[in-house]
């Protein structure tokens, strides 16, 4: 599977928000570059589990609207007597 990779705006705005949470949150100090390495190793070792869960959403919505179809499909039905 290829790596999510990100554009340097999306890279700059995701580690701003690493930065401003570990100074809010945590009182640390984090410089840029540990913040893309936190960045990239999240996208690695957790990015998998976010990505699988957008699947299993979108599947879960395809099936239902796929169900939808069939019920209406079923409604067109006409009866031979």
């Amino acid at each position: 599977m290829k790596p999510i990779q990100f554009s340097r705006e999306e890279t700059a705005d995701i580690t701003a928000k690493l930065r401003t949470y570990f100074r809010d949150e945590l009182e640390m100090d984090l410089a840029a570059l540990p913040a893309e390495m936190l960045l990239d190793f999240l996208g690695r070792q957790i990015g998998p589990f976010f990505y699988n869960r957008g699947l299993y959403d979108a599947q879960a919505v395809v099936a239902k609207k796929t169900g939808d179809i069939v019920e209406s499909i079923a409604g067109l039905e006409r009866s031979n007597g």
